[in-house]
């Protein structure tokens, strides 16, 4: 199969698979309910969301894999700078 080109290809949206630690909900997200940022440490390298089940707000660890998953999947991205 050949793309031409000026023709473009259906974009399929990305659903990432999430949990909420406080009510235990299972369920999908689109890139636009996610946010990740990215800092100069572990700590401060993180994604979040909001539970759709119960309104909690969710921030969870972001690792090389899960940045690279997530910004792959056109989530918005903040990069914190250090005023150090």
């Amino acid at each position: 199969m050949s793309v031409l080109p000026g023709i473009s290809r259906p974009v399929i949206p990305v659903l990432f698979k999430a949990a909420c630690p406080e009510c235990r909900a299972r369920f999908e997200l689109g890139a636009a309910a996610l946010r990740l940022a990215i800092g100069a440490s572990r700590r401060t390298t993180f994604y979040s969301f909001t539970c759709p089940e119960c309104g909690s707000a969710v921030r969870k660890p972001a690792g090389e894999r899960i940045i690279e998953l997530l910004t792959g999947g056109g989530v918005r991205t903040l990069r914190l700078h250090s005023t150090v």
